[in-house]
């Protein structure tokens, strides 16, 4: 099974997995969801949602094989 490596960018800061870990390719697009959704949630825990960031997924050569925007993670349902 290969391995995956999920890195937060947010502007110029980022944080890089060192560790990875191993999907299926297939599997790749839902974890990054996952890992984005997991993120805001925190960052709502704490009263602030930026949706500026993203996770850059890499495969174990350091080609990016998926990029998601939190943006793109999450449906914004505006007050009526």
């Amino acid at each position: 099974m290969p391995r995956f490596f999920f890195h937060l960018r947010a502007g110029s800061d980022e944080v890089l997995d060192s560790e990875g870990r191993l999907l299926p390719a297939d599997a790749v697009a839902d974890a990054a969801l996952l890992e984005a959704r997991d993120c805001i949630a925190g960052d709502v825990m704490t009263g602030r949602l930026d949706l500026h960031s993203r996770i850059d997924v890499y495969d174990a050569a350091g080609e990016l094989v998926h990029s998601l925007g939190f943006a793109d993670a999450v449906k914004i349902v505006p007050a009526s």
